[in-house]
């Protein structure tokens, strides 16, 4: 399973993204761009949903291995850094 380190890095990076990313016009929660990250990384598949927009269909990361989260972490980590974002440490979480 995934380490507590690398849980603190993994909210840290999704917590700036979330104060400075607008994706497609909205601001997105930190939760949400957990969700965003974690289908990109495993290709998941999206659906319609019942009352309209779409559902991620896939994985959790509670349930990912070390390697997977250090991915995740490594996705973040470059998407952000793409669009502008400054991180801080993730210690300071």
């Amino acid at each position: 399973m995934r380490s507590l380190e690398q849980n603190r890095m993994m909210w840290a990076n999704l917590e700036d993204i979330a104060n400075q990313v607008v994706w497609y016009g909205q601001k997105l929660h930190k939760e949400e761009w957990k969700d965003v990250l974690t289908a990109a990384l495993k290709r998941q598949k999206v659906v319609p949903g019942i009352d309209g927009g779409f559902v991620i269909i896939g994985a959790r990361t509670s349930k990912m291995t070390v390697a997977e989260m250090t991915e995740l972490i490594e996705l973040s980590t470059a998407f952000g850094t793409e669009q502008g974002v400054k991180f801080r440490a993730f210690s300071e979480t």
